[in-house]
């Protein structure tokens, strides 16, 4: 039995202290992490160049002060990697084809040697994207309806987030949701009519 079985069948009238010493924990965690988010916000907000990679980045829908940040250190502020592709190798969300010789020929595989950490927070941006995005939504239930494995969507959900965070820093303007402009002008056109 794991432990996160044994907490749910643990109750909390039967044990007070405790779970009493894991909320202590947990707060003391939870205090320690604002401290953190604190002296970040501090070092990008005194730091003209940071401030603006920032900026742009959360321009992005799915991309947050978490993601945003880790993006920044990684990619040594967008100066480490010259492009978005191969900021994706790092990562281990970039696709290759599985080949041996010239005749065996199986599915696309992402590397398995990457930096795991980046790749779990764009993980997680991605899923984010798809819920409040409606271009990424539209895309991911339409990969999905073609039969398409969900984990190979999200994959390319995190690279178009990459693909877009490269973009928006490398051009110095922020993330312009064109679809949704495209929706406006059609409305628009109708009522004209």
């Amino acid at each position: 039995m794991s432990q996160n079985e044994t907490l749910g069948t643990m109750n909390k009238e039967d044990f007070p202290e405790l779970f009493s010493t894991y909320q202590t924990m947990i707060d003391a965690l939870k205090e320690e992490i604002k401290k953190l988010e604190k002296v970040i916000n501090t070092i990008i907000q005194g730091n003209e160049q940071l401030m603006t990679s920032f900026k742009l980045l959360t321009s992005i829908k799915g991309i947050g002060f978490i993601v945003a940040v880790n993006l920044i250190v990684y990619t040594h502020n967008f100066t480490r990697f010259d492009s978005w592709r191969k900021f994706a190798c790092y990562c281990g969300i970039a696709p290759f084809d599985c080949l041996s010789g010239t005749s065996v020929r199986g599915r696309t595989q992402v590397s398995a040697i990457a930096n795991k950490q980046v790749k779990k927070i764009l993980h997680l941006a991605a899923m984010s994207a798809v819920h409040y995005d409606n271009e990424l939504r539209e895309y991911y239930m339409r990969r999905q309806e073609e039969g398409k494995p969900k984990m190979a969507i999200i994959n390319i959900v995190r690279n178009k987030l990459v693909s877009r965070a490269f973009a928006v820093v490398k051009r110095g303007t922020p993330f312009v949701d064109i679809k949704k402009y495209a929706v406006r002008k059609k409305r628009s056109n109708i009522k004209t009519s």
